[in-house]
């Protein structure tokens, strides 16, 4: 044990709970010692030569000589492989059935011996060592996957352990190499029945594969989850596994609370997204390419995937970055759509300690005329940590204060954690107990760990009975007046003072029927843990869209809702991390998200603190919290200066929630987020692609946050086209760099020529502000009225604005022809 993991443990948890951590850590450290057995003997494998193949709709199988490959291209164009029997289903990430395979396309012999898939939107070539190419319809490569390498167990008496035999390498491949996904929790061979994966068949299950890719040189890569050092990922290595970073986090902590093996790459040839659909310990390595390296040759990005088990099959979406996401959410599922009320300013803390302090916090909203849609309440109302429960001496009438607030137009949020008090007399404890619900180890006895409300149990959420019980109890939380809640400790997390901070990997898991461990387990846990609990208030309030936001989950989790940063740590470089997060996870397909405004710890100071408020006013989910040591996070704690420039903020925020509800529908309808990086519609402008400081808010504004202390100006990158300084109305072209007034006051907002945007009026209804186009362009945008917080459905307005004569005329633009916009216009930039 390390002496200084203790110490950092001593100071997190406190001396009492830290010697806890420690007993926790020991006993999660002796379970998997019986329940794992040491890893032995294993042989390395390569696929070998094709030995012929067989055709099916969309593709086919192909054989190799020590193993097999299914490959097929959708109608859509998305393709999927899988090696050694992998199927694309069952699986955690997609939405439903697989995507029906596109009758028009073959698979045919190539003329080097190998195979190729011919489609509309795109070609796959196979070659007869069994790397898989990718090309657009022209022929250009976007991504060649390299043949895998497998490490399997050798049952064989006699063998030494830790021995591997290697078969001859094949393109690309090194012998001998050790694809272990971490170096400290090497995957061992799975216990009886513990290495079953999704993606029917159990060949290959317990074996441990890495899988190399290349992309072309000028590529970037982007995505895997929330990574607080994106959203560009450079060269490194990158975990697969959630996790609690123990503590507040910055640039530099790495994994985080949210990964996905979900690359998003952008390169000249086109944009895709591979995503390999395994949910075990794994890692990405990554390496950007060099153009004209080696003798003017160029030298390709490179992607490695090691994984410690489980399924070998991989998914590949392409086209323009709004296609693929388009495409990436028919695959996973659609965003869940947020009540239009989570779409404006929230106030959470960890530590309001009583009824008095929350109606003190919404007072001074009040007093000062500030905005407030909703308040979180945390850990600290629950009796003594117990989830689904409340400490009534210091919240006597919880639904009375529920109720007080709504009438002002404020909702209650809860925090939800998943581990539960393990004490009989627990009401959720006895229930879940009775119900078989908590989480066992090989010997059949209960998976304890340690969380805030001392030793607790963990519900088994991969069993659908057991989603069904926890989803009951959330009635618990609508009869308190909750309106929503936030999930939270889901990666899941057992505070221990060294080794990992989650289960044991034993722990054994129901896997929706399959059984298995928590190696395949851990990363899907949040992501279940959201559909019970996104599944349960749909059952319990019907006519309600659920709120629901968590801080762990996996690829499809926008189904359920969205997430937040986690414990971002209070700095500039905080700053920074918080929207990288948010551009990173919005490419992966969760597209509403947001930070911990002002950070997670300590004090910020009222310039930090005003930054960081500009940006999450800009930000889809938009929330102040902090730890119960950390300073406050009202805006009036700041100062009068802070407390006026934030108000502005605020009223540009609420002037735009009807941008905010279009986007929100959109990102639901076509998988786009609300927060693009400024690349989005041009993918082929390299220096954007490189750009990290600012982004797109839809496809009207670009925003450019101040990440720097003491700066009042800043520069900007244009996209290409002609771009409005909202504040002075003042018109650039692009693309190219701009130097832009940044005071206190406010940050850099640009809005794209041409865009017809939905605002509030002066009157409080819906408006169009219109930017003039440039002459001889025309503009347009969409809008989606606010249809209330059930589900009705929506119907999209198309506008489109023009000049005519010197003249900005706006209409709208229907399947009978164009019209009057029946709504008040506002032309701006002329």
């Amino acid at each position: 044990m390390d002496g200084r993991e203790l110490l950092r443990s001593m100071k997190v948890f406190g001396s009492v709970r830290g010697l806890r951590t420690v007993r926790a850590a020991w006993r999660q450290r002796r379970t998997d010692a019986w329940g794992l057995p040491p890893r032995g003997a294993e042989r390395a494998r390569v696929p070998g030569l094709a030995t012929g193949a067989e055709a099916a709709p969309g593709g086919g199988t192909i054989r190799f000589a020590r193993s097999s490959l299914r490959i097929s291209v959708s109608s859509g164009g998305t393709v999927f492989w899988g090696w050694d029997g992998a199927e694309p289903l069952p699986s955690y990430a997609l939405a439903g059935e697989a995507p029906e395979p596109d009758l028009r396309a073959t698979l045919e012999p190539d003329t080097d011996g190998g195979w190729r898939i011919v489609s509309e939107r795109v070609t796959v070539a196979i070659s007869r060592h069994g790397a898989v190419e990718i090309r657009t319809p022209g022929g250009v490569m976007l991504r060649r996957d390299l043949p895998p390498r497998w490490w399997e167990p050798v049952a064989k008496a006699g063998a030494k352990v830790g021995s591997r035999g290697s078969e001859p390498g094949a393109e690309g491949d090194s012998a001998g190499s050790d694809p272990v996904a971490d170096g400290a929790s090497r995957a061992p061979e799975p216990v009886d029945g513990g290495g079953g994966v999704a993606g029917g068949g159990r060949a290959g299950a317990g074996a441990r594969w890495v899988q190399r890719s290349e992309v072309p040189a000028d590529a970037r890569f982007f995505g895997l989850g929330g990574r607080s050092a994106g959203p560009r990922l450079r060269d490194g290595s990158y975990r697969l596994w959630n996790t609690d970073p123990k503590g507040s986090f910055g640039p530099g902590d790495d994994p985080l609370y949210v990964t996905m093996p979900v690359q998003f790459v952008v390169s000249d040839a086109g944009t895709h997204l591979a995503f390999h659909d395994n949910s075990w310990d794994g890692r990405v390595t990554l390496a950007e390419g060099e153009e004209g390296a080696g003798s003017g040759h160029d030298r390709p990005g490179t992607s490695e995937v090691r994984m410690g088990g489980g399924p070998l099959r991989c998914w590949v979406v392409v086209g323009t970055p709004a296609r693929v996401l388009h495409g990436w959410a028919a695959l996973t599922g659609a965003p869940a759509l947020p009540p239009a009320w989570a779409l404006g300013p929230q106030h959470a803390r960890w530590g309001f300690g009583s009824e008095r302090e929350v109606r003190r916090v919404v007072a001074g909203y009040q007093e000062r005329g500030l905005p407030l849609s909703a308040v979180h309440l945390d850990i600290d109302h629950y009796d003594g940590h117990r989830v689904f429960t409340v400490d009534q001496e210091r919240f006597p009438d919880l639904p009375g204060l529920a109720k007080e607030l709504r009438e002002q137009g404020v909702r209650l949020v809860s925090i939800v954690d998943p581990a539960v008090k393990a004490e009989p007399g627990n009401a959720v404890y006895d229930s879940g107990r009775a119900a078989g619900a908590f989480v066992r180890d090989a010997r059949g006895d209960e998976v304890h760990g340690e969380v805030w409300p001392g030793e607790c149990a963990y519900p088994d959420f991969t069993d659908p009975a057991v989603r069904e019980w926890w989803g009951e109890l959330y009635e618990e939380r609508l009869r308190q007046g909750f309106a929503g809640v936030w999930h939270d400790m889901n990666e899941p997390v057992s505070f221990a003072a060294f080794g990992d901070m989650t289960l044991p990997r034993s722990a054994r898991h129901d896997l929706d029927g399959r059984g298995g461990d928590h190696r395949e387990a851990h990363n899907v846990y949040g992501l279940t843990m959201a559909r019970a609990g996104y599944e349960g208030l749909r059952r319990l309030r019907p006519d309600e869209r659920p709120f629901l936001f968590s801080r762990s989950g996996w690829a499809g989790m926008q189904r359920y809702g969205g997430t937040w940063s986690g414990d971002v740590s209070t700095g500039w470089p905080g700053l920074r991390a918080s929207l990288a997060l948010v551009l990173g996870l919005g490419l992966c397909g969760v597209p509403y998200s947001g930070p911990d405004v002002g950070g997670f710890d300590g004090s910020p100071t009222p310039e930090l603190f005003l930054r960081w408020y500009q940006l999450g006013a800009w930000l889809p989910l938009f929330r102040t919290h902090a730890a119960i040591d950390a300073g406050r996070r009202e805006p009036w704690e700041f100062g009068p200066e802070v407390l006026e420039h934030a108000r502005v903020a605020l009223a540009e925020r609420e002037r735009l929630r009807p941008y905010f509800t279009t986007l929100a529908r959109l990102a639901r309808m076509t998988g786009a987020p609300y927060v693009r990086p400024l690349w989005w519609g041009t993918p082929e402008d390299r220096v954007l692609r490189d750009c990290e400081d600012a982004f797109l808010l839809g496809d009207a504004l670009l925003v450019a946050p101040v990440l720097s202390r003491g700066a009042d100006r800043r520069a900007v990158r244009l996209p290409r086209g002609r771009w409005y300084d909202t504040a002075t109305e003042r018109a650039y072209e692009g693309p190219g760099q701009v130097l832009l007034d940044a005071p206190l006051s406010r940050v850099p907002v640009l809005a794209r020529a041409g865009a017809v945007l939905p605002v509030r009026g002066e009157d409080g209804e819906l408006a169009l502000e219109v930017w003039a186009p440039a002459a001889g362009r025309t503009g347009g945008g969409l809008v989606v009225r606010d249809t209330g917080d059930g589900w009705e459905p929506a119907e999209i307005e198309r506008y489109q604005s023009r000049l005519v004569d010197g003249r900005v005329v706006v209409e709208r633009v229907t399947d009978e022809g164009a019209e009057a916009t029946g709504l008040p216009v506002r032309v701006r930039g002329r």
